[in-house]
């Protein structure tokens, strides 16, 4: 199985103490303005993506559906995550283009 670089990046944004992970911490993130990416699971309801995406247009910030719940949980070390907002640009910008080599 190939590594996925979209989680070992998000990996390191967590190592770094650059994510916020969960529907309240990402909320918050995107509403402070600290967040500059928001990667959402698949598996996501469809009320939780409309809501995070609605927000992130608002306020001009990329939003991704990228993973089930699962993998996010897991490439960072935790339990199941629904919602990760990556609070550092530069990091943010890298897992972007990642994200696009991916999805296409």
């Amino acid at each position: 199985m190939k590594p996925d670089r979209v989680i070992a990046m998000l990996s390191m944004a967590e190592k770094a103490g650059k994510i916020a992970s969960g529907s309240f911490m990402a909320e918050k993130s995107i509403k402070s303005r600290r967040a500059f990416l928001v990667v959402l699971a698949t598996d996501a309801s469809e009320n939780t993506k409309k809501s995070f995406f609605n927000a992130c247009a608002y306020r001009n910030i990329p939003c991704f559906e990228y993973a089930d719940s699962q993998a996010l949980g897991n490439g960072i070390g935790k339990g199941y995550r629904k919602v990760l907002a990556v609070c550092d640009e530069g990091l943010a910008k890298s897992i972007i283009g990642r994200i696009k080599e991916v999805v296409g």
